[in-house]
Order: structure tokens, then sequence, then C-alpha cells
């Protein structure tokens, strides 16, 4: 008899590991904003006209910003991803806030941009062959002596 119950009492504690394995998946995935939060409200207060002191007060210092002869764009990026408890990133949404300015830096437009109006490129992995051979940190050091 006491055979019988260690017997079940090792299944069940099987069982109950077993099942623990079978709870839901979410809790090893978290979700997370990377860069800025861009909130509606936010977007709706930015208009033609206002100043880059205002946008500045508003949505605070761009990430990036470039520069088109007298006119200048400031860039707002918001990334959401869900990222694994194992470190894997997957991105879920992207939306990219760009707000130009004239030259009396007052704005003219502002434009959102999703991940679908994003494009793929390919980035070049060939190497320029360089004059000479590519010596390794140790060469460098033993041709010094």
């Amino acid at each position: 008899m006491p055979l019988r119950i260690a017997k079940a009492s090792v299944a069940a504690a099987v069982l109950a590991v077993a099942l623990a394995g079978c709870t839901s998946s979410t809790s090893l995935v978290s979700k997370r904003t990377q860069g800025y939060d861009i909130p509606d409200s936010a977007l709706q207060q930015i208009r033609p006209g206002q100043s880059q002191q205002l946008v500045t007060l508003v949505l605070g210092s761009p990430q990036s910003t470039n520069t088109f002869g007298d006119r200048t764009a400031w860039y707002y990026v918001e990334t959401k991803v869900n990222q694994t408890s194992f470190g894997l990133t997957m991105v879920e949404e992207r939306t990219v806030l760009a707000i130009y300015f004239d030259r009396n830096k007052k704005v003219i437009e502002r434009a959102v941009y999703a991940l679908q109006d994003g494009k793929a490129i390919n980035i070049e992995t060939r190497r320029t062959p360089s004059f000479g051979e590519d010596a390794t940190f140790i060469d460098t050091i033993l041709s010094s002596f």
C-alpha cells in the first residue's frame, strides 16, 4: 500500500510539472516601446505655423534632424516590439513622425509614416580590396620587434 501511494504522488508531481509547461506563452513575451512614445494628444497639438520651441515643449528634442536647403525636418521614431525572455526581438509596429519647418522655424506640415510605408534595401556586403595584406593584432605586435 505505501508503494502505491508513493507511485501516485510521483505521478501527480510529474503531471503537475507537465501541466505547468502548458501555461500561456505570453508570460515569456514582454511588450515595450523603443524610442519615443508619441501620444495622439501630442500629434493633435502640432499644426502648421507653430514654432520649433512649441514642438520641443510638446514632443521633446527630435531623435534625428535633416536639412534640405532652407528647410529642416525633425523625426520622432516610435517602435513597439515584442521581446521574448530568450532575447528574440520582433517589431510589431513602427511609427515615424516627421515635422517639416521653413526657414523661419515654423511648422510647414507633419507626416506620420508607418511600418508598411518603409522599403527594404539590400546592404552591400562586398569588401573593397586594399593594397598590402590584412594583419591581425598579433601580427602587428610581432612585426614591431
